[in-house]
């Protein structure tokens, strides 16, 4: 069976302000079979987002190849969905009409578009908030809204870049758990991008290890904890402290390089 994504081999480069060129992202490889959940970690500046980015095809490689479900990645590809860190809703659109505007897109009537709204709503548990703008809802409402928006559509890949790293604790363990419970329900190949080794380790299937700028895999791990899994619950196990502690050393070399290379840089 072919990989759900494949990178192969990708360089990304990029033109500074001063007319220089910035390497994001070094000969990186990169494999997420079908129905994986798999997350990325490395230190703040590695390409991790930019990673996403190829995959969806808002960037294209500098060199190298992107491939979805064996076909290469030219543009913006339809059967993925990409939620952010910041909340990418309409402002001036109730709950309802921000879920449906995707449905809407893809042709479906509006009645048809919000009937299907309207039951995405109710699986992420905002039922009852339909009328609701964004600025009258929590946080942790707002994402349940954009988490709506990136399955409603049903895709195959779903890219999820820090999507819950402004929430507070409690809330943050409700949406992984949220997530992991829809995911289950569906096919979707995942890839999660986050700081945070534990959330890594609690979500997904495997986790790579991204080095410090310009990135690329430096190793990745199996996490064969059981599923189901409740993100509150599953840190406290011994296998979990095992495998946070075996990835952990391998990180903890990348975040101290590019902690020393930011101190270096403001020092200049």
């Amino acid at each position: 069976m072919a990989a759900a994504i494949e990178l192969r081999g990708v360089t990304k480069r990029f033109l500074t302000p001063s007319a220089g060129v910035y390497t994001a992202l070094r000969d990186l490889n990169l494999a997420v079979e079908p129905g994986e959940f798999c997350a990325v970690v490395g230190p703040t500046g590695c390409g991790k987002s930019t990673t996403l980015a190829l995959i969806s095809g808002l960037e294209p490689p500098s060199e190298g190849e992107v491939e979805v479900f064996g076909r290469p990645v030219t543009g913006i590809a339809d059967g993925i969905g990409y939620m952010f860190q910041s909340d990418a809703v309409f402002p001036w659109k109730t709950v309802l009409e921000n879920v449906a505007a995707g449905p809407r897109y893809h042709g479906l009537s509006n009645r048809d578009a919000r009937l299907k709204a309207r039951d995405w709503i109710a699986r992420v548990g905002l039922a009852g908030f339909e009328d609701r703008y964004p600025y009258q809802l929590s946080g942790g409402m707002r994402k349940r809204v954009a988490l709506a928006q990136s399955l409603i559509n049903g895709p195959r890949i779903l890219l999820m870049d820090e999507p819950f790293s402004a929430l507070d604790v409690q809330t943050r363990s409700l949406m992984e758990n949220e997530l992991l419970g829809l995911w289950a329900a569906s096919s979707a190949s995942v890839v999660f991008v986050t700081h945070d080794l534990e959330e890594a380790i609690s979500l997904s299937d495997r986790v790579f290890v991204i080095t410090a700028g310009p990135g690329t895999v430096k190793s990745n791990y199996k996490v064969d904890l059981q599923r189901p899994r409740n993100v509150a619950e599953i840190r406290f196990e011994p296998h979990f402290v095992e495998i946070y502690q075996e990835i952990w050393n391998d990180l903890r070399d990348e975040v101290a390089v590019s902690y020393e290379r930011q101190k270096r840089s403001g020092a200049a």
